[in-house]
């Protein structure tokens, strides 16, 4: 049950501020409550729910500077994963991550932003996992839980901000085993999807300042 949730929080299914029920997600999975209330509690000691008063639990909605920050967490974090990667992805994995990328683009063609945020996330833990890791990866994905409730926006503005196919950049600096390259990729990849959510974020609140 904790990674069902899990993955929908992740894919972006669960949108920021939304209030969540133990009644209401258990009827619409058709279980019963007490593996719901277990999957809730493991979710918001990882961030990903929160408490509010009375006991009622929802989404978290951030503001600018923390999702800016969950940015910042992403590309440090990454680009160190992508390095350390980098000579022990062979062409099998080089292959998968081609054909990874290429599931991304159909699912976003077709419509399902959620099933692309999962193939998103598929693409970059394709490529960070080859270098086994014991504490970098579970803190990425860490991040990419907290970050998930708002993918579907800039997925669904993705055309405004992801103007040069950074996955395609990734590729070629795998391809050739341009370290710099790559992590710049990387850095470009997720500041031109999920970035741009943050900066929006940051216009609106100076404009309610004003």
């Amino acid at each position: 049950m904790y990674r069902c949730l899990r993955k929908s929080v992740m894919s972006g299914r669960f949108p920021p501020g939304l209030p969540v029920t133990i009644s209401g997600l258990s009827d619409s999975l058709g279980v019963s409550t007490m593996p719901v209330r277990g999957a809730i509690d493991q979710l918001i000691a990882d961030g990903a729910l929160e408490y509010l008063d009375n006991r009622r639990v929802r989404v978290p909605d951030i503001d600018a500077d923390r999702f800016d920050e969950l940015i910042a967490t992403r590309i440090a974090l990454e680009t160190v994963a992508a390095e350390r990667a980098l000579h022990f992805i062979d062409y099998v994995r080089l292959d998968k991550l081609i054909y990874l990328d290429n599931l991304i683009g159909a699912a976003y063609e077709s419509g399902d932003f959620e099933l692309g945020i999962e193939r998103n996330f598929a693409f970059h833990r394709c490529m960070y996992e080859v270098r086994p890791s014991f504490v970098l990866l579970p803190l990425i994905e860490s991040v990419w839980l907290r970050m998930g409730p708002f993918m579907r926006e800039a997925t669904a503005n993705l055309g405004q901000s992801y103007l040069i196919d950074r996955h395609a950049e990734a590729i070629e600096a795998i391809r050739t085993k341009d370290v710099l390259a790559l992590k710049q990729a990387i850095a470009a990849d997720i500041q031109d999807g999920a970035g741009h959510v943050g900066r929006q974020r940051l216009l609106n609140a100076a404009s309610h300042r004003v």
